[in-house]
């Protein structure tokens, strides 16, 4: 697939447990267009997640290979991959992972500082407008709901504008009014942007709001079909 932005040939992950070596997934492979979205569904344990780290290489494949716009995962070391991200990927975890002692808008802002965006709290304050934080944006995460929390998530995970949005069960912690709304607010960003993105989901619903399905068991790919 030429436009491909995410490839992953026989891709495996095996990790180390209490019993010994565990093989989370095996002989994964998948390719994923340019703009594309797609969700990723599957009964708990069958390695959703993983294959989402796999892609964002926050896990490294032990077996096959890992490839996001050209570029072998596998092959990168530690801070490699963590630059690689840094300019080309978004992230948004069930948990927010937002540090108490900034702001909003110093959340958003931060990590863009570091990787020496000119103009990050300028771009901080138009995503967090985006998603509705405009009154929000100097207040600390211990004073905004977990419906607020994830929306600054979600701003900092594209005000870097990422070719690739990755989203583990961003919904997860949210009731459902919330989590409608997130889901909402993803999209909408994730079309604004042209991002492509791969949602993990236990939501049929959520899932089926995507291009495409492809469904996990037992750490293999199960099938796919076509959604949105």
């Amino acid at each position: 697939m030429t436009d491909a932005v995410l490839t992953l040939d026989r891709a495996g992950l095996v990790l180390d447990g209490n019993a010994g070596p565990v093989e989370i997934l095996k002989d994964v492979t998948l390719a994923i267009r340019r703009g594309e979205s797609v969700g990723l569904v599957g009964p708990s344990g069958s390695g959703k997640s993983s294959l989402l780290m796999l892609m964002g290489g926050l896990e490294r494949a032990t077996s096959g290979s890992v490839s996001a716009l050209g570029q072998d995962l596998t092959a990168l070391n530690e801070d490699a991959l963590a630059r690689f991200r840094r300019g080309n990927m978004g992230i948004v975890f069930q948990s927010f992972h937002l540090i108490p002692t900034m702001t909003a808008l110093e959340n958003v802002a931060m990590p863009m500082e570091l990787a020496g965006v000119p103009d990050a709290f300028a771009r901080a304050e138009t995503e967090l407008r985006a998603v509705g934080l405009a009154e929000r944006m100097g207040h600390y995460p211990a004073q905004m709901s977990g419906g607020e929390q994830q929306r600054v998530a979600l701003a900092r995970a594209v005000a870097p504008r990422p070719a690739i949005l990755l989203a583990d069960e961003p919904t997860g912690n949210l009731d459902a009014k919330n989590g409608k709304a997130i889901m909402d607010l993803l999209f909408e960003l994730r079309d604004r942007h042209g991002a492509t993105l791969v949602l993990v989901t236990h939501a049929p619903d959520l899932a089926l709001r995507c291009d495409r399905v492809v469904r996990l068991a037992a750490g293999r790919l199960a099938g796919e079909e076509a959604a949105a």
